[in-house]
């Protein structure tokens, strides 16, 4: 490509995500966008008590990632490609499986109200894995919150993702199961990522 991308990469947790970025953006020398989710202080409270907790969490998440959105928005037209691992669209994901319906009516006021003034990726790649693909990965990377991790809450998510995307039309949608890909040391499965999100991008430019 001859100009600058923004590609969004999005999927449940433990999907893979944040990998892809990093492996992406050395072939697209991009800049990478992190989510930052070591910050929201209510996250392992949230994992030890849902219900008591998952509003603020949420809330909490939605203000972070708009805010990181805002910045996308302001870039100017000399950035390089930039590479997230993650779209604002997942927080109204996360509010549907975790919010009770008082909560959630809220909670769709304020995102309503912010979507609008956020940055529309070029090509949005929708990660998907088996069940038991996506618990073995959340246990090899050992974080402590997600020790006990419930498999029916990511039974759940997965089942919401599939749901959201099945219907998703904002933007070209590229979508990969990684179950059986080699996203960690395969330049050639790196290389045939890329080509396609190019295409894609292409396509909704010509």
């Amino acid at each position: 490509m001859t100009r600058p991308l923004y590609v969004a990469i999005e999927g449940p947790i433990g999907v893979g995500k944040t990998t892809l970025v990093h492996r992406l953006s050395k072939r697209m020398q991009a800049q990478i966008v992190l989510e930052a989710f070591e910050d929201n202080p209510f996250l392992e409270r949230f994992y030890s008590d849902r219900d008591r907790y998952a509003f603020q969490t949420q809330l909490c998440f939605l203000m972070s990632r708009f805010h990181q959105q805002q910045e996308l928005a302001q870039t100017d037209l000399f950035r390089p490609s930039i590479l997230a691992d993650y779209h604002l669209l997942k927080d109204r994901i996360f509010a549907r499986l975790t919010l009770r319906d008082d909560e959630l009516s809220l909670y769709d006021r304020i995102f309503n109200s912010l979507e609008a003034h956020i940055l529309q990726p070029d090509v949005l790649v929708y990660l998907t894995a088996r069940q038991e693909v996506l618990l073995e990965r959340i246990r090899k990377r050992g974080r402590s919150y997600e020790a006990n991790f419930d498999p029916e809450y990511l039974l759940n998510l997965s089942e919401l993702y599939e749901h959201y995307f099945a219907h998703y039309e904002k933007t070209p949608l590229l979508r990969l199961d990684t179950s059986d890909l080699d996203c960690v040391s395969s330049d050639e499965t790196i290389e045939a990522i890329y080509a396609q999100i190019v295409q894609l991008a292409e396509a909704r430019a010509a």
